[in-house]
């Protein structure tokens, strides 16, 4: 790490620009890891040595910090201290193809591993029964996944299926597609909903993010040829890795209903 008196000194004396301390301290560290001053792996100073060094109190430290966490630049580890966050080069996922998180992955030459949360089978849910078509005496089979790439948490994906569709979930390995592709119920479409949210507490101690970090939520019923549903799965993505991509095309009269000349 370069000398740390250079990236926080002169803080406080350069407030006349009218900018708040704290914003001038997380512009002032995060400059310093784009000119390579900080590189990943790099711890940074004590929040006391920060606040000397910067001559600034340590609530603007601790501000500029929380905020430089939050955006993904610097992680926090309980009882180690803060660190410049690994580099992560963002995944693209298109829109347009129904594939599987290890398909998408083994594509991309990335070793893919999953930290099972849930598996079983339980009474369905109001939201299960109405989406998946279920009675209340039906049961549902339940997967929740934590999707790791190449060492880095990515995504959660949560799965409910009709239990008469998985009668064993622990029967599921590294892609659920496969295990349905077996018996003839891989889904051959699919309509998904996307959200932007921040994450809460739970989910962004599984991704190893800040609390409060953007998020993508995706919600997916994917279909039969018959066009019966076969699935449900509410997944969460990792903002900070992440880019979805649709391809646009102008649609045809007989698509449109209407002439495009």
């Amino acid at each position: 790490m370069a000398d740390a008196s250079s990236i926080f000194a002169g803080i406080a004396t350069s407030a006349q620009n009218g900018a708040p301390l704290y914003l001038q301290l997380k512009k002032a560290i995060a400059d310093a890891v784009r000119r390579g001053l900080l590189v990943p792996g790099d711890a940074l100073p004590s929040e006391r040595d920060i606040a000397t060094r910067a001559e600034v109190s340590r609530v603007t430290v601790r501000k500029a910090v929380q905020e430089l966490v939050r955006d993904g630049m610097l992680v926090q580890r309980h009882g180690s201290g803060t660190f410049v966050a690994p580099r992560m080069d963002r995944v693209e996922q298109s829109l347009s193809r129904l594939t599987s998180f290890t398909e998408d992955m083994a594509r991309r030459g990335m070793k893919v591993r999953s930290a099972w949360l849930e598996r079983g089978i339980y009474p369905p849910s109001p939201e299960e029964m109405m989406v998946l078509g279920l009675s209340s005496k039906e049961l549902v089979a339940r997967i929740s996944r934590l999707r790791i790439a190449n060492g880095t948490p990515l995504a959660i994906e949560r799965a409910s299926l009709s239990a008469s569709t998985l009668p064993d979930p622990d029967a599921v390995g590294s892609s659920l597609y496969a295990t349905l592709e077996k018996t003839g119920n891989r889904p051959v479409r699919a309509v998904q909903r996307i959200s932007a949210a921040n994450l809460g507490d739970a989910d962004s101690k599984l991704l190893e993010v800040a609390p409060g970090s953007a998020s993508l939520n995706i919600e997916r019923i994917s279909y039969l040829l018959s066009g019966k549903v076969i699935e449900f799965t509410r997944s969460v993505y990792r903002g900070d890795a992440y880019d979805f991509v649709a391809e646009l095309r102008l649609s045809s009269p007989d698509e449109s209903g209407e002439s495009i000349l």
